[in-house]
């Protein structure tokens, strides 16, 4: 697949379907990795840690969740083929994996909402197998990986415990994890179960979901304020140059 360097981070330059068919390509294959989806606010945290930033380029798929990094690419002068929201990826991926029968584990998210989760996919994807899930407040990871075994593994796992906790322990856990794709897709979960809408579709048309969150919890605005100085650092190393790492 081809690649784009946005700010240091290597995001994967897929459409939507590319990114599913190259996850199920991998699911098939029994290959071990994990799927990140970085917004801004996420690359703008791997300025200053660069054992994050080295986790989130060594994912399988880096996918480009928010109009953000999209702006970021045109302002630098680097191709990408549009946003892949995380939601939208896990959607599609979830009727693809339903058709072939295989299983997914759900963590992450407060007690009851993987839970309430779990009983919306099924309906939607009957053909889906939920193999089990953990909510977010466990003691320690040794806790969630020990839910996952009990479960039987999974072909896919939903880690949704919010950046960069969920990248760390995807990347940290890979190897004693029985599952073969991890998906990091943050406040998912609470969408999938309904406790959390996603933006109207005006809103997402217009690529204006980040306003919608802003207006729903107004003390988002710190950082919400990422986005205009993550645009100016672009900029800045567009009219200046300066090393993308």
């Amino acid at each position: 697949m081809k690649t784009a360097n946005i700010l240091g981070v290597t995001f994967h330059n897929v459409t939507l379907k590319d990114a599913v068919d190259a996850a199920m390509d991998q699911i098939r294959a029994g290959k071990k990795g994990y799927v990140v989806t970085p917004n801004p606010e996420i690359v703008y945290a791997t300025f200053e840690d660069p054992v994050f930033r080295d986790i989130v380029n060594r994912a399988s798929l880096v996918l480009p969740d928010g109009i953000g990094v999209i702006y970021a690419a045109r302002i630098l002068g680097v191709p990408l083929a549009g946003k892949v929201p995380g939601i939208d990826f896990a959607d599609a991926l979830m009727y693809r994996m339903s058709q072939e029968g295989m299983r997914l584990f759900l963590l992450g998210a407060k007690p009851g909402v993987a839970e309430k989760a779990a009983e919306n996919i099924k309906k939607k994807y009957p053909g889906l197998v939920i193999a089990g899930t953990q909510d977010g407040y466990f003691k320690d990871d040794q806790q969630a990986i020990d839910a996952v075994k009990a479960a039987g593994g999974a072909d896919v796992m939903f880690t949704c415990l919010g950046a960069p906790k969920q990248e760390r322990f995807m990347a940290g856990h890979m190897d004693e994890l029985p599952v073969t794709l991890s998906c990091g897709l943050g406040g998912s979960l609470d969408v999938f179960a309904g406790t959390v809408q996603r933006a109207p579709e005006l809103f997402r048309r217009l690529n204006l979901e980040w306003l919608h969150r802003l207006l729903k919890q107004p003390s988002r605005f710190g950082r919400m304020m990422k986005l205009p100085l993550f645009l100016l650092i672009a900029i800045k190393t567009r009219l200046f140059g300066g090393k993308q790492s």
